[in-house]
């Protein structure tokens, strides 16, 4: 848009690109509610065809479908990247703890001498400084400071956003990095890939991005995994995410996280008239 539209224009807009509004006072209520951009300018392009036109009979309530099954997909894996979370921290503050000890763990010398020293550096420097951001907020840390003048890596773990924490596992040494993957039956450069895509995904799903389509040149050794995938692209997609999950969630959680997963696949089903499920699956990575 090159200039302001209220609601009541954004409606008539779409009808002069030949959308169909079955409704037009819910579609006003939606666009209130979600926005005009993240409902139609995330997903549009499903339903485009080769001509950037929309495909014959589009209507406004199937790309709401695709929105909203994105919407759903997103609160999923924002809950279960945090069981995953919840995981890895346990593993790494234990792992840590039993080689350096609780007080002296977070020392340049105990991290991975073949990491690029700037990194280093900077990584010890931003947990630093979230320990000091965190002394009035989190009782524990003020706790261990007062009392001790150290944080033990089962308080300073709990601080650390996903993204820290997946920071800090790469800059591990190598031996450490194992300790912790062995848990999960992967190589360390594995459990590396994949938690840096979790931590993109967990990213999107938190912050209202676009995620059914993600991708990323952070590639992951699919093959590990699931050695007869067809992959069509070298790039990691959401598929390959899906079955990441399932070598670090138990076997019950991840029933359950595929078992949501699914329920909402078929809905979007039942709301698709002019695409097909099987385009929003492929656009996803499955092999269909």
């Amino acid at each position: 848009m090159k200039e302001y539209k209220n609601n009541e224009e954004l409606i008539d807009y779409l009808i002069s690109k030949n959308i169909i509004i079955n409704d037009r006072e819910l579609a006003l209520k939606k666009i209130e509610k979600y926005s005009y951009y993240s409902i139609i300018n995330g997903y549009k392009f499903v339903f485009k065809d080769n001509d950037n036109n929309y495909k014959e009979n589009t209507s406004f309530e199937e790309i709401f479908a695709l929105y909203e099954f994105d919407k759903n997909i997103k609160a999923i894996f924002l809950k279960f990247t945090l069981e995953i979370e919840i995981i890895i921290k346990s593993l790494m503050a234990n792992a840590l703890a039993e080689e350096y000890g609780v007080e002296d763990y977070l020392k340049l010398e105990n991290l991975d001498e073949n990491a690029d020293n700037e990194l280093v550096d900077d990584f010890i420097e931003k947990i630093e400084k979230e320990i000091d951001d965190n002394y009035i907020k989190h009782p524990a840390i003020k706790h261990y400071k007062d009392t001790y003048n150290f944080v033990p890596p089962f308080v300073l773990t709990k601080i650390l956003t996903f993204g820290a924490i997946s920071r800090y596992y790469s800059l591990l040494k190598q031996s450490d990095r194992q300790k912790i993957s062995k848990y999960f039956k992967l190589s360390d450069k594995l459990l590396r890939q994949i938690l840096i895509n979790l931590t993109m995904v967990r990213n999107i799903s938190a912050h209202s991005d676009r995620l059914f389509n993600y991708r990323n040149k952070y590639d992951i050794s699919f093959k590990n995994i699931e050695k007869d995938y067809n992959r069509k692209e070298y790039l990691c997609n959401l598929y390959m995410i899906i079955k990441s999950m399932k070598v670090l969630l138990d076997e019950e959680k991840y029933k359950e996280f595929e078992n949501l997963l699914n329920i909402e696949i078929k809905k979007l089903k039942n709301k698709l008239i002019v695409i097909d499920i099987n385009d929003i699956l492929r656009i996803m990575g499955y092999d269909v």
